[in-house]
């Protein structure tokens, strides 16, 4: 069953066209160890709740949208081996600056329950 990567994270709306350029070289080297789909969703329509919403859950600040991104594995396995690679990647250890706050980017893994 597959295993995905979910990520929220504010980018600041003047950073959008680097942020698409990362995420696209991120994408290749998510599918080059072995990621199946890599999907990201810039922030279009994100309303602000009265407990809990994605504004308040990344800290949003004014002149930023939220992001949401997901990467599709083949298995927990195939995920965590891709992520060693990765860490040892050149995308990952070169140090270059990210164009968002990645403090305030909230991340998790999730087990697919259904899929049709």
């Amino acid at each position: 069953m597959t295993y995905i990567d979910g990520f929220v994270l504010p980018v600041p709306i003047a950073r959008k066209g680097e942020y698409i350029a990362l995420a696209k070289s991120m994408s290749e080297a998510f599918k080059k160890y072995g990621a199946l789909k890599v999907m990201e969703f810039w922030g279009a329509e994100i309303p602000e709740g009265e407990v809990t919403s994605f504004p308040k859950a990344v800290a949003l600040k004014e002149g930023e949208t939220v992001v949401m991104a997901i990467n599709i594995w083949p298995s927990k396995d195939v995920r965590d081996k891709g992520y060693e690679q990765l860490m040892e990647d050149p995308i990952f250890s070169g140090g270059a600056e990210m164009p968002f706050d990645g403090k305030r980017m909230i991340l998790g893994e999730f087990e697919t329950i259904l899929n049709e």
